[in-house]
């Protein structure tokens, strides 16, 4: 099948499903400090420096190289298995001035960080330009909630067809829910890590927890701020699977330690038809949850059972919904998020008396997550059990050759946290 063909319908489908609002730094003190922190696993597979060749190769693939990240932003959407972390701070007294972080020795990253300003970016529109859009058609099919069996009233279906330039959809409307939009579209004014003269990705030990302090240009002598546990990496989500996609496949998983709600996400092209399916007791909720949430928002959509309770360990994909026998499907991505807490620190502290002013000289804001991501019904179980300490020892189990031209773009869509 032509590449470009079969990719189409999942960057149509994308662009309706996953649109997102656009996002700005908030106003706030004259010096802001952002900091999300997330870890990453590929149910089935260690961490990607421990497999030797394969590792690198999916680095390559995802254009970083071994033990290394690609730049800011890497922690939103982990390119590989492992610890990632982003800093962005706006310092409006000296905007664009470059800073340092100075770190607790369990980081492992030596002792400071240095921020640096993104390289500017010059977008240019070419005149009496016209998009040339394919003609293709594509049908989506939306499953939703935990258990053995399809619900009544499911799947939702759409269609959205582009023919001659124009787009016509039609079916079940999917209003499609989405983590509000909270992170920053870092601009020269700014400061980042990590960054070109600082790539490299913290170490499986690595630990936030601790005193921080930021000096620079125009950085207020008071930036300083301790780290507790709660704002540290989470632990990975240790996933195991049972079964198969056209008899049902059993998910579940170990407590993770801070983790105030779970979501599974699944998604499959089948010929034309993208199927999906989520552990939602609701439909109209798809990647766009997968992603950082406010306390708030997890509460909510805890009550409107989108979100899975903290004391959940396992949920059922429900049997058929991803068997497509003798047709031309791609093995089911699966997704899953552990949300963690978020920590706010501002200096000096909010005062108890609501009626005191308070303008604080700086705020520094710490979001947390797990995620993790593994084919469906696939047993890596071969590829896990290798010593992670000597490559050489790596013996993967055989496994079913994947379908040609197909299996790079798998990789590389289940590296994304697709």
């Amino acid at each position: 099948m032509d590449t470009r063909r079969r990719t189409l319908p999942l960057a149509l489908a994308a662009a309706l499903l996953v649109a997102l609002p656009a996002g700005s730094a908030p106003p706030g003190p004259p010096t802001q400090v952002w900091i999300d922190v997330s870890t990453h696993h590929m149910a089935g597979m260690p961490d990607m420096g421990a497999i030797g060749g394969l590792g690198g190769m999916a680095a390559r693939m995802m254009g970083g190289g071994k033990g290394e990240v690609l730049g800011y932003p890497d922690a939103r959407r982990p390119a590989l298995p492992g610890k990632f972390f982003d800093v962005a701070m706006l310092n409006r007294p000296a905007p664009g001035q470059a800073a340092e972080q100075q770190v607790p020795a369990g980081l492992g990253l030596g002792p400071s960080l240095p921020l640096l300003p993104p390289p500017a970016v010059v977008h240019t529109l070419e005149q009496g330009g016209t998009l040339d859009m394919p003609d293709a058609e594509i049908h989506i099919k939306l499953y939703w909630g935990c258990g053995g069996e399809v619900r009544a009233g499911q799947p939702r279906e759409l269609r959205m067809r582009a023919k001659d330039g124009r787009f016509e959809v039609s079916g079940d409307p999917m209003q499609g829910r989405y983590a509000p939009e909270r992170g920053i579209r870092p601009d020269p004014s700014y400061v980042l890590w990590p960054n070109p003269k600082a790539p490299k990705r913290a170490p499986a030990n690595a630990s936030l927890a601790g005193a921080h302090r930021i000096t620079g240009p125009g950085v207020p002598e008071s930036l300083q701020f301790e780290l507790q546990p709660s704002a540290d990496f989470m632990p990975k989500i240790a996933l195991t699977q049972s079964g198969e996609p056209a008899s049902g496949v059993t998910l579940a998983w170990q407590p993770v330690d801070r983790a105030q709600a779970y979501f599974l996400h699944a998604l499959s092209l089948q010929d034309k038809t993208i199927v999906l399916w989520s552990s939602a007791e609701v439909p109209d909720a798809g990647q766009g949850v997968i992603d950082f949430l406010t306390g708030g928002q997890v509460d909510r959509w805890l009550k409107e059972k989108v979100l899975l309770p903290p004391s959940a360990t396992s949920c059922a994909v429900p049997k058929g919904i991803f068997a497509n026998p003798g047709g031309d499907a791609s093995a089911p991505l699966l997704s899953m998020i552990a949300y963690g807490p978020e920590t706010n620190i501002a200096w000096p502290p909010k005062p108890a008396d609501p009626k005191l002013p308070w303008n604080p000289e700086w705020n520094v804001r710490v979001r947390t997550k797990s995620t993790a991501g593994a084919l469906l019904g696939m047993d890596l179980g071969g590829i896990d059990g290798m010593d992670a300490g000597d490559p050489s020892q790596a013996r993967p189990q055989p496994q079913q050759k994947p379908e040609e031209g197909t299996g790079k773009k798998l990789l590389k869509g289940l590296l994304r946290n697709l």
